[in-house]
């Protein structure tokens, strides 16, 4: 069922339901005002012959039947619309009756009750009000019934009822019609959504959802684009790793399958055959080290990473006391200056970003220099800065070396053994600890990186 539908069907059964109840209730309130006025009307014309009837009886004790019968007469001449029946009774027989009704239908034990006795009685399709009580007439005990045509009355609501449902049958038909158009105004941006998500999903990623409005639905059309923008800009960016990824690889097999080849094919001396095995060697090596990073790079994203507290600057310390050695004898220094101080790392990682970061500024310097690294506390983790000394990046640069495979010179990097990940996994690191990456440099002087990681004090 479209959604269209399921709008235009839930608008009409609440307008149903408050157009039945609401109706309902007015014809009921109205028929139950109009009943109690009929009882209020009722009650007093009975009071008025009951009291006739009392002072004349105060006056006259002596007062027989013929003159009751009299003074009923006179009044039912002047009330012949007030009521439409009357009979005067005692135990033993009828004094006086006037007008046709059948007060033997009504239930006896109602009618012999002290007091003044209301009920609504059903004859010969017809509605009556029966008033009954008791009085004294010449000492004598006596019952006094009065039946009231209210038939009129119940007619009355009947017809409110039949033009009720009339109007209800036809509002109806109006309401369904509005609320499917309004249903389909409504749903239409939801309808466009539909179709460019279909769009999309066949491979057209160029296709947008247009945005009609600043209302919920609109601004769903501004996320559904938004989320469209970063698959595009992902897939982009997937298409561009593999196509880097299969062009770093080609390389290097394209050398190591041709060395392999020329030592199985041809008779070589033993020089040759050591050049070409050692450069065999180095080039898988390149390899494995490329594997080895891209494993760390898929891993980083895929594994929930744990952050616990450590020391900045102990492992800093720990790190320069280790390589500080091997790239003394590349002609490079390693020195650090640290703050003391606790926060919430993931060391492997920690010590994988510092040395990604190190060897990037290694291959920066050529003829040797110095790298210098400087770690603070801050609010909620560390601030890692990274100097060096070497050639320095050009400015059109610093904005794709967080790119995989990207490379500023990539003939010098890959005979240092470089593919352009290093960086591109130093990123991901920062960001598991809800950091940054900051590149500043120039050429001739070297690069700074400042690495901000926001994990947390503990």
């Amino acid at each position: 069922m479209k959604f269209s539908v399921k709008i235009m069907l839930s608008m009409l059964c609440l307008l149903s339901l408050l157009f039945g109840i609401g109706g309902s209730l007015m014809i009921s309130l109205s028929f139950n005002d109009s009943l109690d006025r009929e009882r209020s009307t009722a009650y007093n014309s009975y009071q008025m012959v009951l009291s006739t009837l009392q002072i004349v009886n105060d006056i006259d004790r002596q007062v027989d039947y013929d003159d009751i019968g009299d003074i009923l007469n006179q009044l039912s001449e002047q009330k012949t619309e007030s009521w439409t029946a009357l009979r005067l009774y005692n135990s033993e027989k009828s004094v006086y009756e006037v007008g046709v009704f059948d007060f033997s239908e009504v239930s006896e034990s109602s009618l012999l009750d002290e007091n003044i006795i209301q009920q609504l009685v059903s004859k010969d399709g017809k509605r009556y009000l029966i008033v009954s009580g008791t009085l004294q007439v010449g000492g004598e005990t006596m019952f006094l019934d009065m039946a009231y045509n209210i038939t009129s009355l119940f007619e009355t609501r009947s017809a409110q009822e039949r033009v009720y449902q009339s109007v209800f049958l036809f509002l109806i038909v109006i309401c369904a019609l509005l609320s499917y158009s309004i249903s389909r105004i409504l749903t239409r941006p939801l309808s466009e959504l539909s179709k460019t998500s279909r769009a999309i999903s066949d491979g057209n990623l160029s296709k947008r959802c247009a945005v009609k409005s600043n209302d919920e639905i609109g601004r769903l059309a501004v996320d559904f684009n938004t989320m469209v923008d970063e698959l595009e800009s992902n897939i982009k960016q997937q298409e561009s790793f593999i196509s880097s990824f299969a062009h770093e690889m080609k390389t290097p097999m394209t050398s190591v399958i041709g060395y392999a080849d020329l030592i199985r094919g041809q008779m070589l001396s033993e020089k040759e055959i050591y050049e070409s095995a050692n450069f065999i060697v180095s080039e898988g090596r390149r390899l494995e080290g490329l594997s080895q990073k891209l494993m760390e790079l898929f891993m980083i994203k895929e594994k929930s990473v744990v952050l616990s507290p450590a020391s900045p600057a102990g492992i800093i310390e720990e790190l320069v006391r280790r390589f500080a050695p091997v790239y003394k004898n590349q002609g490079i220094e390693l020195e650090c200056e640290c703050e003391g101080g606790t926060c919430l790392l993931e060391s492997d990682l920690f010590k994988s970003l510092l040395i990604n970061l190190w060897d990037n500024a290694r291959k920066a310097m050529e003829n040797g220099g110095t790298i210098f690294v400087k770690s603070v506390m801050t609010e909620d983790g560390c601030r890692v800065t990274v100097r060096d000394n070497g050639s320095g990046i050009p400015d059109e640069s610093l904005s794709h070396l967080t790119e995989a495979f990207y490379r500023v010179d990539k003939s010098r990097s890959r005979a240092q053994g470089g593919a352009g990940i290093g960086l591109a996994l130093c990123r991901e690191i920062a960001a598991v600890h809800n950091g940054s990456l900051h590149f500043e440099s120039a050429l001739g002087v070297g690069t700074t990186v400042t690495v901000d990681l926001k994990g947390g004090i503990r």
